[in-house]
């Protein structure tokens, strides 16, 4: 392979036949020209939409979703309806790097349900094995495929597995149960007949729940959205008085804490994946999911067993496996766990029930840094917008902590129950959109730019001639204001290699893959285009300027930093 830095001067090679023939047998940087102006991103991604002006309008839908993909060519570029007209309509600075995961519940799981979280920039539709049968899980998969496939988009499936969580079964069939202040619960291992079950009676997975608690523990649902003090133990049944009221909701998870701290000994007999697990896992494996995110993981090697697995069950597979950081026992062995993964999520809503709140902010930055050091995309998950489960517009302190967090520049957002049940998925969806585009733009503008110090960014990864050509293109694109970056990849690791170094303009990812197009729709700023290239780099550019050319989504006088994984070059052109 050719290791050579390779920039073009002021005339294109493409502008001449004979120059396309031609190869690069020396390094040479030469760059001319002035830099093309920068469109300015339209006003309404400025601010966060009133809610009136949140929703898709079904109108666009019909527009936007109704066409099917065209293809300039057999086998030629495919990218969605959506980002092609953000592109003509904003231009490159306007695209929004943080990518947003969306969980698919009983209010999105119908295909034009989908199909508008799509349209209005779900990039990873997310599926919780906690609640609903592989059956329903299987029949929202193969809705997320057909769109794909019927509308061009490249939306990943995660699914998340349940774990060995000590939670509450399903309230006899119930959608929620309210508990009033004072009020006395029995929480209990046994099994109830529906209709016998004693009323505020409510059912354990965990056969040794009882000998595990003690009278004076606080007892949390859900992280603590509803609070119990134990007051009594008779036999297999935990007399608890609600402190905190609020709404038990299915299959919720429990914690306790006594004298200040989290009663542990719950988890010690547990493993971290349990046999639902492993069927949920063979399950997802057979429907072809992109990743799968595992929960309550506790050391690193609970990740290479499953990767193993994976391997062994799917050969060739490009499912990845996400860590969920979520307790105790995952911050103590963090670094060991985020290498073995191929990303990790913050899951703070367990999280929080572990740890004292206070130290929840924290840890997420602590976690969203040694992501990006490690080159392993981050989601910020749980409570982003919770108000909006039930009103259509959030706190402003919801939209402050989506707005730490993209400043933070994790990979992705992620909406759980605002989008699985909640009475407004599209307004929420929207308003991570627009928090997103309007941070991002402020941190180009006010020049809040973390420096591309490979120091920074590659402390722990091995030196290579990739890692090492991806700083300097996105050293060389930041200096050189350049309109975008065009990567090259067969496996999706040079384009992941620049998107951890987060440069100021869109990453173009170029894949002959469908499915390494989803994985890389997880991570920042990478903007995913299937198109099958050969090791003519020359060629290549020239097809895919012509391409993007023909359908207005990029103009003569562009400038382009362009990478390969192919030859392991770099290039600086301006558009012909």
């Amino acid at each position: 392979m050719s290791a050579s830095f390779r920039l073009s001067s002021s005339l294109s090679p493409l502008q001449s036949r004979d120059l396309l023939k031609m190869r690069f047998l020396s390094p040479r940087i030469v760059v001319h020209n002035p830099v093309p102006f920068l469109m300015p991103m339209k006003t309404a991604h400025s601010r966060v939409v009133l809610p009136e002006n949140v929703k898709v309008a079904a109108s666009e839908l019909a527009v936007t979703a109704g066409i099917p993909v065209g293809m300039t060519e057999s086998g030629g570029l495919q990218v969605d309806l959506v980002t092609e007209t953000d592109l003509k309509e904003n231009g490159f600075r306007s695209t929004r790097r943080t990518k947003i995961v969306c969980t698919i519940g009983p209010r999105t799981c119908e295909f034009e349900e989908i199909e508008a979280l799509a349209v209005g920039g779900m990039n990873v539709a997310r599926v919780n094995m906690c609640h609903g049968t592989r059956e329903w899980h299987r029949d929202v998969i193969r809705l997320v495929r057909r769109l794909n496939e019927e509308k061009g988009f490249a939306v990943a499936v995660m699914m998340d597995t349940e774990g060995s969580e000590i939670h509450m079964d399903d309230l006899n069939g119930a959608e929620s149960a309210k508990a009033e202040d004072g009020e006395i619960w029995t929480f209990t291992v046994r099994t109830f007949d529906p209709s016998s079950c004693p009323e505020r009676t409510v059912t354990v997975n965990y056969d040794g729940f009882a000998e595990d608690v003690k009278v004076g523990d606080e007892l949390l649902v859900d992280g603590g959205m509803v609070r119990f003090v134990v007051t009594e133990k008779i036999g297999p049944d935990v007399i608890c008085q609600c402190t905190d009221p609020g709404l038990l909701l299915p299959r919720a998870n429990l914690t306790f804490w006594r004298n200040g701290s989290l009663v542990q000994e719950r988890n010690a007999m547990l493993p971290t994946i349990s046999s639902k697990d492993w069927l949920d896992i063979d399950f997802g494996i057979a429907e072809g999911v992109d990743f799968i995110a595992v929960s309550f993981v506790k050391s690193a090697e609970v990740i290479k067993t499953l990767k193993s697995y994976i391997t062994a069950r799917s050969p060739g597979s490009q499912i990845g496996v996400i860590a969920k950081i979520e307790s105790i026992d995952s911050l103590r062995n963090l670094e060991e766990i985020i290498k073995a993964s191929d990303g990790a999520m913050v899951a703070r809503g367990d999280l929080g029930a572990q740890i004292p709140i206070e130290q929840v902010p924290s840890v997420q930055k602590r976690v969203v840094q040694l992501c990006r050091k490690l080159n392993k995309p981050v989601i910020v998950a749980s409570q982003l917008l919770e108000s909006m489960i039930e009103y259509p517009i959030p706190t402003r302190a919801e939209v402050a902590d989506v707005s730490e967090a993209v400043r933070q520049q994790a990979d992705a957002l992620m909406l759980s129950s605002e989008s699985a049940m909640g009475q407004f998925p599209e307004k929420a969806l929207a308003v991570l959109r627009c928090v997103s585009l309007r941070i991002e733009k402020w941190r180009r503008e006010e020049k809040h730019l973390d420096a591309t110090d490979p120091s920074f960014v590659s402390f722990s990864t091995p030196p290579s001639i990739s890692v090492e050509i991806c700083n300097t293109a996105s050293q060389m694109a930041n200096k050189l204001k350049a309109d975008a970056i065009f990567v090259y990849t067969k496996t999706g690791q040079t384009a992941s290699l620049l998107s951890r170094n987060r440069p100021d303009c869109p990453i173009f990812a170029f894949t002959p893959s469908t499915s390494i197009r989803r994985c890389l729709n997880l991570q920042w700023g990478l903007i995913p285009f299937r198109l099958d290239f050969s090791d003519d780099v020359e060629s290549n550019l020239y097809r895919t300027f012509s391409l993007l050319k023909a359908r207005e989504m990029i103009n003569s006088g562009d400038l382009i930093i362009v990478v390969s994984d192919v030859l392991q070059s770099i290039q600086a052109i301006k558009v012909p």
